[in-house]
């Protein structure tokens, strides 16, 4: 059962399944042999096998149509005895259930179809139920003259076997013949022979129930010398063991109170490695918050002077104040926008709660939708976007973190350009695995210093010296994460007043490769 709970194999449920069958017919359950053994597969090596038993068990059922069906399905195979079955045993299996279902003809046709090939093996022991079978037969359809030929050669050959319970058999069917014929005498004389091999019988069993006895009580004396002497092991074997053990366990005490020694100075240094760590980054996030709280707050209160002009300017039918206003309002709620999302990414990341898949993406067409994001701001601002992306660059990254680094970087770029300059978005194909992608401004620049600042992992502000723009650099540290995440490299060019170079490294995807 533990098999067939466990295992997909087809073939090993099929053995499982007719073993079980088997078992239940020699525990003589033949109703439970019969449901085990329909579950066996047609494709079953052996199935002529459980077509045997599915019939014999049939049989015992007293079900002789079902085991005719049964046994007709073996008798139909090419005649091999090399399955585990004779098909004389089948034969005789037909003629007796065509017996009881009074068939007399096809019952005679089986048993003479057993009777030659059991003669051409000559199996005694199965000549003389044979014989016996058909003298039945012939009995039942008062052919009584028949019927005593096959008993008495029943009789005969059993003289020839050694099995006991064959020979009480054939006497007593012949004490019933000579009975039936009126001659008494003779059927004393075999209803005696039929008595004698009765009590050989019952004197053979009870040798063989000594003879088991004996055996056992053998077994049990042998059990019990083993059991003495593994006892006196187990005693040499625990006093052995007390001494090792002892001497492991001081070893072993000397051992742990130097490893627990050794673990709580450890310990010590890396509780103390990372409580700095903690103060360090509840410092930054302190700074962050502070900054990204007085930047919303700012946001928030430049909104609201702005509506009060708006409304102003609506009463007063100004259109041309009123559609500055309303460019300063979209400004003022995408810079708050995009602090909030950076801040909800940063926040993702640090609780690695941010979903990375990589993928080939195009990066012509990525550029494409970025450009089309930021075309208000552009236009306010006249600067021209230049898309120079060869379009046969495929780099294998995240694509929503690719954009969320492209979005940062060119709204830097928008922030920090005059009106009326450029910004330009190229690719350059490298022989290594990566490729190169740079973001070209003309605006402000930056000094090397704010450039290491930057790129510091633990900076959150940055200041340029030349303006009053301060930003958290929170966008700055997403897009540094974002690109190590993809397996990408940053590094900065800059000179003051001269413009900006962000240029990326992604890794290529195999088509390029």
């Amino acid at each position: 059962m533990k098999q067939l709970n466990s295992s997909q194999n087809q073939e090993l449920a099929d053995f499982c399944h007719y073993l079980r069958g088997n078992s239940f017919r020699q525990l003589k359950l033949f109703q439970e042999a019969k449901k085990e053994l329909c579950l066996v597969s047609k494709n079953f090596v052996f199935y002529p096998l459980v077509n045997k038993v599915l019939g014999e068990s049939s049989m015992e059922l007293e079900e002789f149509e079902k085991a005719i069906y049964y046994f007709k399905e073996v008798e139909k195979l090419p005649i091999l005895n090399n399955q585990g079955y004779k098909t004389s045993v089948i034969y005789g299996n037909l003629g007796s259930c065509y017996l009881f279902l009074k068939q007399f003809d096809k019952s005679e046709k089986y048993f003479f179809k057993s009777l030659e090939l059991n003669k051409k093996a000559n199996d005694s022991k199965t000549l003389i139920t044979l014989y016996t079978n058909i003298a039945s037969l012939y009995y039942e359809q008062y052919k009584d003259k028949q019927a005593i030929h096959y008993f008495e050669k029943a009789y005969i050959l059993s003289k020839k076997v050694n099995t006991i319970q064959s020979k009480k058999n054939a006497a007593k069917n012949m004490a019933v013949v000579e009975e039936n014929r009126g001659n008494f005498k003779k059927a004393l004389t075999y209803l005696k022979e039929s008595e004698q091999w009765n009590d050989s019988l019952n004197n053979q069993n009870k040798i063989w129930a000594l003879a088991d006895y004996e055996k056992k009580y053998a077994v049990a004396q042998k059990q019990k010398q083993i059991s003495v002497l593994k006892v006196e092991n187990e005693l040499k074997n625990t006093q052995r063991n007390i001494m090792f053990f002892s001497t492991i366990g001081l070893l072993l005490l000397l051992t742990g109170g130097v490893y627990v020694y050794g673990q709580k100075v450890k310990n010590a240094k890396i509780i103390l490695s990372q409580k700095e760590k903690l103060d360090e980054l509840n410092a930054t996030k302190d700074q962050l918050f502070s900054i990204v709280s007085h930047d919303l707050r700012s946001s928030v209160n430049a909104l609201k002077t702005s509506n009060t002009k708006l409304t102003s300017s609506l009463e007063s039918k100004n259109y041309d104040e009123l559609d500055k206003l309303l460019h300063q309002n979209s400004a003022i709620a995408n810079g708050a926008y995009s602090l909030l999302d950076n801040l909800l990414h940063w926040a993702l990341l640090q609780t690695q709660q941010l979903y990375f898949h990589k993928d080939s993406v195009h990066l012509f067409s990525i550029v494409q939708q970025i450009e089309y994001s930021y075309k208000p701001l552009l236009l306010e601002k006249t600067i021209a976007f230049e898309n120079e992306v060869s379009k046969n660059c495929f780099i294998f990254v995240d694509l929503d973190s690719l954009k969320i680094v492209l979005r940062n970087l060119l709204d830097n770029a928008i922030k920090f350009s005059p009106e009326n300059s450029s910004i330009r978005f190229y690719s350059l194909d490298t022989p290594s695995e990566f490729h190169q992608f740079i973001i070209e401004d003309q605006g402000i620049g930056m000094r090397p210093e704010t450039i290491a600042e930057l790129l510091e992992d633990s900076e959150l502000l940055a200041k340029k010296s030349n303006s009053e723009i301060i930003g958290t650099g929170l966008g700055m540290q997403l897009c540094k994460q974002m690109i190590k995440k993809n397996g990408g490299t940053l590094a900065i060019e800059s000179e003051l007043n001269k413009g900006t170079k962000i240029i990326l490294k992604f890794p290529k995807t195999e088509q390029n490769g």
